[in-house]
């Protein structure tokens, strides 16, 4: 079961040239907390980036603090959309399935390298989203392998001890492979890490 959000700091724009305004500075904020942090992150630095006026960003937030909240939330439903259709495309079993979507993960992250920082600072700047992106990424796995196990695909029955675990090695091998390194090849690297879970779970 996913965790609720536990406030709601999103104004939604009723219109489409609000949701293209939310739009840019929710990726305003991702680039200034990306590069900056959050403490030395400023509202206007964030206006001026997205190239909004100043009161168009209270329109939509009530304060720095409420839009990297609403920027968490945001960058956790990125992942899940980007990992979503590569799941459903996919022709595999469930153990090949979840390689396919570390290799989704893994060009996020080569592509949006700020989430590492933006997640790591959420822990204390938002800790109820920091807490629910993982808990919320951990039952999506959890369900996909408890799907799989029900089907035969199996040959142990999931906990979620190996939703963490799975988890846990997409991190950090989006760190490594998607922030540190721009280079590798991330099917090389999705089909090795993918070996482990063939060896581990089939």
């Amino acid at each position: 079961m996913e965790v609720a959000d536990t406030a709601r700091p999103v104004r939604v724009p009723r219109t489409e040239r609000g949701r293209r305004t939310q739009r840019a500075i929710l990726d305003a904020a991702a680039a200034e907390f990306g590069e900056k942090g959050f403490h030395d992150s400023s509202i206007v630095s964030i206006t001026i980036r997205a190239g909004v006026a100043l009161g168009s960003f209270y329109t939509y937030f009530e304060s720095k603090e409420a839009l990297f909240k609403a920027l968490v939330q945001d960058m956790s439903g990125r992942v899940r959309d980007q990992v979503a259709p590569v799941l459903t495309a996919h022709q595999g079993g469930a153990v090949e399935a979840e390689g396919a979507a570390l290799e989704a993960f893994l060009r996020f992250a080569r592509e949006h390298k700020e989430i590492y920082r933006i997640i790591d600072e959420a822990e204390f700047v938002a800790p109820e989203d920091w807490r629910a992106h993982y808990l919320n990424t951990v039952a999506r796995i959890l369900e996909r392998l408890q799907a799989a196990r029900s089907r035969g695909e199996l040959a142990v029955e999931p906990s979620e001890v190996h939703a963490w675990a799975i988890m846990g090695m997409n991190v950090f091998l989006g760190l490594r492979f998607g922030v540190m390194d721009g280079t590798t090849d991330l099917g090389e690297v999705a089909a090795t890490a993918n070996a482990l879970l063939k060896d581990g779970l089939g």
